[in-house]
């Protein structure tokens, strides 16, 4: 599979709302993902991955999503995103802005890194 296709087909999941669908089909097991901010911003592996996005979903409200791209160089590719969410706890509303920056290696993605819009 190339790169290509591993980024549309995570992109086309995505936009459809099944992230965890995409999560099982393109993550490597040995998956790490950075984020840019939290306690604690690296998950190593697919399980912490799950995890993180169980975490997501439990604790956010999701309004209305953009997925741009994907953008494609050699093994790397890129989405943005931009959400418009409500934590469920404080029942703060905001719009996020972030671009993550994917690596495909032997089809499928083996880090993903999220940067953050500076508000």
């Amino acid at each position: 599979m190339s790169v290509q296709e591993v980024a549309q087909g995570l992109v086309a999941l995505v936009r459809q709302g099944k992230g965890e669908e995409a999560i099982a089909r393109y993550y490597s097991d040995a998956i790490v993902s950075t984020e840019a901010q939290g306690p604690d911003p690296v998950s190593n592996g697919i399980e912490a991955v799950k995890a993180k996005t169980a975490w997501w979903n439990q604790n956010m409200e999701v309004h209305s999503a953009e997925v741009t791209g994907p953008y494609i160089n050699g093994n790397l590719f890129a989405v943005g995103y931009k959400m418009d969410t409500t934590q469920k706890l404080s029942g703060q509303r905001s719009i996020m802005e972030e671009v993550a920056v994917y690596t495909v290696e032997n089809d499928k993605i083996t880090e993903e890194r999220f940067l953050y819009r500076a508000s």
